[in-house]
C-alpha cells in the first residue's frame, strides 16, 4: 500500500474475535505516528497502563511491522497489566487500519459466486485465478460455493499422493483425484455429501493476525449462519471446525507473492465414512492426538445435526455474508473459465503436479 503524507485524524477500529473493540486514533507527522490514542469497550488494568500504551506507540515510524508494534506495546507495559477482551496485537491491527495499511472487511467490495458445477480440477483451478486477481487488484474479494460433479479427493499441496490415496478404493470408486495449492490434509468428497466454499481476499484483511487467527476471523460469519441452524460451532486449532457432536469440517490456506490469498473450508454434509476409508489412507499417527479410535466418529456430518437440505444450508450461508458484508450475487465470467481450463491443461490436470510428492 502507499505511504502515508502528514496526516491528521487518522482512525482505526478491529474487533478481537470474540472479544472487545480496540480503536485508535492518531496523526502521522514526518513519517512517524503522533499524537496516538488507543480507546475502545476493552478492560484494562491498571488504568495507567493506557498511557504506557499510547507512549509505546508515540513516534514509531509509520511502516513498522505489526509483529514490532505489538512487541514495542509490550515491552512498554508493565508485567502485572491485565489487557482483557484485547491484546497487543489487536491494537497493532488497529494501528495498521488507521494507517490503511491493514483493511477491515467493510472497506471493501464483497461477490458472491453460488455452487456452479464444475470438474474438481476446475475448482482448483479457479481457486489460483481468483487468488491471483484479489491480489492484483483485478477482481474484488469474493466468496465461491464449489458443486461438484464426481466424487473426489483433494489433497494438499505437500501430502504424499501414495501415502494419502489408496489407488484400488479410489479405482474401485469412480474418485478423482487432484492437488491443490494450500496445505493441509485431504478431503474427500461425493456430489450432494459435502459444502465446500473459497474466500478470495487482500492479505491487507489479515494484517497483524498470525495464521492461528486468521482462521476463525474469516469465518466469524460461517459460525453466525451455522448458530442460525442451532448449531454451535468453534475452530479446534489449528484448522477443524468443531462442534460438541465431532468434527464437521476442515479449513486451508494459501498465500500468493502478489498479495492475494485463498481460505477455502470444507464441511461434511452426509459423508459415506465407510468409502472414505476405503480411498483414503488415514493412519494412527495422524489419529494420535485427536482422542478419537477411528476416523468415521471424527466427523458428524450437517445433515445428522440440522435435519435440513444442504441447499438450505448453503442459503443460510451466502444470506448471512450478504447481510453481513453488504456483498453482490455475481458468476464467473468466460475469461476466468477459460483461464482455469488453461491452468488444469498446464498444471492441475498433469501428472507431474500431481505427484510432485509422490
Amino acid at each position: 500500500m502507499a505511504q502515508h503524507p502528514d496526516a491528521d485524524g487518522l482512525h482505526g477500529e478491529f474487533k478481537t474475535p470474540g472479544g472487545k473493540l480496540t480503536a485508535v486514533d492518531l496523526a502521522v507527522r514526518d513519517g512517524r505516528l503522533s499524537g496516538v490514542s488507543v480507546n475502545g469497550d476493552f478492560f484494562l488494568e491498571p488504568d495507567e497502563a493506557l498511557l504506557d500504551i499510547n507512549a509505546a506507540l508515540e513516534g514509531l515510524p509509520a511502516d513498522t511491522a505489526p509483529g514490532e508494534i505489538a512487541a514495542a506495546v509490550t515491552a512498554r507495559l508493565d508485567p502485572s497489566a491485565v489487557l482483557f477482551g484485547f491484546s497487543a496485537e489487536a491494537i497493532a491491527t488497529a494501528v495498521r487500519r488507521a494507517l490503511g495499511r491493514a483493511t477491515g472487511f467493510a472497506d471493501h467490495q464483497w461477490e458472491i459466486i453460488p455452487p456452479t458445477p464444475l470438474s474438481t480440477a476446475m475448482h482448483v483451478a479457479m481457486d489460483e485465478v481468483l487468488t491471483h486477481d484479489v491480489g492484483t487488484g483485478a477482481h474484488n474479494p469474493t466468496l465461491r460455493f464449489w458443486e461438484w460433479q464426481s466424487p473426489s479427493v483433494v489433497i494438499g499441496s505437500f501430502q504424499s499422493m501414495r501415502n494419502e490415496v489408496d489407488p484400488a478404493g479410489a479405482e474401485r470408486h469412480g474418485v478423482t483425484v487432484v492437488r491443490r495449492i494450500s496445505g493441509g490434509g485431504a478431503m474427500f468428497m461425493e456430489h450432494g455429501n459435502a459444502i465446500t466454499y473459497s474466500l478470495y481476499v487482500p492479505q491487507s484483511l489479515v494484517d497483524g493476525l498470525s495464521f492461528a487467527e486468521s482462521y476463525p476471523f474469516l469465518d466469524a460469519w460461517v459460525m453466525e449462519a451455522l448458530e442460525k441452524l442451532g448449531i454451535t460451532a468453534w475452530y479446534q486449532p489449528l484448522n477443524d471446525i468443531a462442534t460438541d457432536l465431532g468434527k464437521i469440517g476442515g479449513a486451508a490456506q494459501k498465500r500468493l507473492a502478489n498479495g492475494g490469498m485463498l481460505h477455502h473450508v470444507t464441511m461434511s454434509y452426509d459423508i459415506d465414512a465407510d468409502k472414505m476409508l476405503e480411498v483414503l489412507r488415514i493412519g494412527k499417527e495422524k489419529m494420535s492426538d485427536k482422542g478419537t479410535r477411528s476416523a468415521k466418529k471424527r466427523v458428524d456430518p450437517l445433515r445428522r445435526q440440522t435435519g435440513i437440505t444442504r441447499e438450505e444450508i448453503i442459503q443460510v450461508m451466502i444470506s448471512t455474508f450478504r447481510r453481513r458484508y453488504g456483498a453482490v450475487d455475481t458468476t464467473l465470467s468466460a475469461t476466468e473459465l477459460q483461464r482455469a481450463e488453461d491452468l488444469v491443461e498446464r498444471k492441475f490436470g498433469t501428472e507431474e503436479w500431481l505427484y510432485r510428492v509422490p
